[in-house]
């Protein structure tokens, strides 16, 4: 029996018991004049579309609202670091929170952050600051051989499968996407009708497990693959090589949450978890990943192809490059996901202690890719913890040319971060697919939520680069970002995460002597 349900019983058996009693007794008439009231808001909170836990939790779920209304005055006394020293925690749900119900975001009484603690970071702004008029910054994807590039924004919805997410949940961030003018990322879990039926830009995600484009033995099928790529609604292919929460780990549905249309979707069989193989079967090779790039954008009429992966071993990265000079074939973007990316599920050491932090990613992944001459034709995306302006654009000045967020737009649809996503008793009905939940998201009003976050954040981006004397988003660098060492010692991003020079890796003699064991170690043959 779902809490609505309780509700309603309790509330009808007290309603018709008080009632009776009240004819009696002028007390039992006072406690209905009590109870009364309380369950008449019971009611209202069910029938309301602004908030979905109240509508799960009806009277109960205000004493959640009722401690964030007071929670600007003792936040600072809570605030988290993720492993990077980085405040994410009430400062940033805070923001987004505000975003999304257009609500004010501005801060009086200055910064809660602790500005003299070790791994505090700013922005260096210019006394000639610059009013920028273009709000909707768009950068092209699409190298060479690709005939149907696509115009992207700076921030757009990352990976999150059917599946992970209720259909609400996905009908929500598509409309919102669409509303907004972003794409909105499969994951792994294929393309369901609701990744479509409000017809946003789609990046659709192929994982190991080759969901929608795989056929009985789960091997992938250029039959299924060509018809789905063709639809208009997708704008860009992602292969899925690896995922920053649990990178060497495939993708993981819990039974709990497979229904019988996600069993469909996916063409994998009921009552088990749906576990992804740890890596492709349709390559095994730097090589072969060219390849099979090079034959997806055939079939996809020309779309812009790419991967996403975490950065582990760098001699694995620096093969592909390798494979990218043999064959002459580049990927049309790579998306680079942190250590620090998150998931519902994924086991704890993953989680924890395995794949590069998204910083020290980026600047190898751009410095790879300048030292084998290829930059000017592949996009780099960023994932991994981004909430605010300032975490796109550190992102952005570390080498990324658009920024992915999970975690920041599912906070726009109402999270809270109960992390219940792998238990199927998500409380705001986002990571559930219990239809008594996730269907208290009314999407309309979900999907304008989501399009506020985007829309606000970009424009705060905006003014960041305008603040530090820049033209545009694709002026930032390394050198715009400081960070503190300790005490008085400070760096900038340029110091802290050196690059490299421009082709210096397609002559021997030139290879920094960080890069030497690696590059020569690499092999475009194999992964070894």
């Amino acid at each position: 029996m779902t809490m609505r349900q309780r509700f309603l019983m309790i509330s009808l058996l007290t309603l018709v018991g008080l009632t009776l009693l009240s004819f009696y007794s002028a007390t039992w008439a006072w406690a209905f004049a009590f109870v009364g009231p309380i369950i008449l808001l019971g009611f209202y909170d069910m029938l309301q579309t602004k908030h979905a836990l109240r509508r799960l939790y009806p009277v109960l779920g205000h004493f959640r609202y009722l401690l964030e209304s007071f929670r600007p005055e003792i936040q600072q006394y809570f605030v988290e670091s993720d492993t990077n020293g980085v405040p994410i925690s009430r400062e940033y749900r805070s923001l987004v929170y505000q975003r999304a119900k257009g609500d004010r975001d501005t801060r009086p009484f200055g910064t809660i952050f602790d500005v003299n603690r070790s791994g505090y970071e700013w922005l260096n702004h210019s006394l000639m600051p610059k009013h920028l008029t273009d709000n909707d910054p768009r950068v092209k994807f699409g190298g060479p051989d690709c005939k149907k590039p696509y115009l992207a924004s700076v921030l757009n919805i990352s990976a999150m499968s059917y599946g992970a997410l209720s259909k609400n949940a996905i009908l929500a961030l598509n409309k919102g996407a669409k509303l907004g003018g972003f794409f909105h990322n499969t994951g792994e879990g294929s393309m369901s009708p609701y990744h479509l039926e409000h017809g946003a830009d789609i990046v659709w995600q192929i994982g190991t497990g080759y969901f929608g484009c795989r056929d009985d033995q789960g091997n992938f099928n250029p039959v299924t693959f060509k018809e789905n790529a063709s639809l208009d609604a997708v704008k860009m292919i992602e292969i899925k090589l690896s995922q920053g929460a649990k990178p060497g780990h495939g993708g993981i549905l819990p039974a709990a949450k497979l229904t019988k249309e996600i069993a469909e979707i996916r063409h994998v069989p009921m009552g088990k978890d749906v576990i992804s193989p740890p890596s492709h079967s349709a390559f095994s090779s730097p090589l072969e990943l060219m390849s099979f790039i090079a034959k997806l954008r055939e079939l996809s009429g020309g779309k812009p192809i790419g991967f996403k992966l975490c950065i582990g071993r760098k001699d694995e990265f620096l093969a592909i490059c390798k494979a990218m000079l043999e064959t002459g074939i580049t990927p049309d973007f790579i998306t680079v996901d942190g250590g620090e990316g998150g998931t519902g599920a994924a086991p704890s050491e993953m989680t924890n202690s395995v794949g590069t932090p998204i910083r020290d990613a980026l600047i190898f992944v751009n410095s790879a890719l300048l030292g084998i001459g290829v930059r000017e034709k592949i996009r780099i995306i960023a994932a991994g913890k981004m909430f605010s302006a300032f975490h796109i654009l550190r992102a952005l000045a570390l080498g990324a040319d658009t920024v992915n967020s999970a975690r920041g737009f599912m906070l726009s649809l109402g999270c809270i971060q109960a992390r219940t996503c792998n238990s199927d008793h998500c409380p705001t009905g986002i990571a559930t697919q219990n239809p008594s939940r996730n269907k208290a998201i009314v999407v309309s009003d979900k999907a304008q939520r989501v399009a506020n976050f985007h829309k606000e954040t970009v424009t705060n981006l905006v003014e960041l680069v305008g603040a530090a004397g820049l033209d545009g988003v694709e002026q930032l660098e390394p050198k715009h970002i400081n960070r503190r060492i300790q005490g008085t010692d400070v760096k900038t991003y340029a110091q802290l995460y050196p690059s490299i020079s421009r082709h210096c890796l397609l002559n021997e003699s030139n290879v920094p002597l960080g890069w030497k064991d690696d590059w020569e170690f690499a092999s475009a043959a194999s992964w070894r």
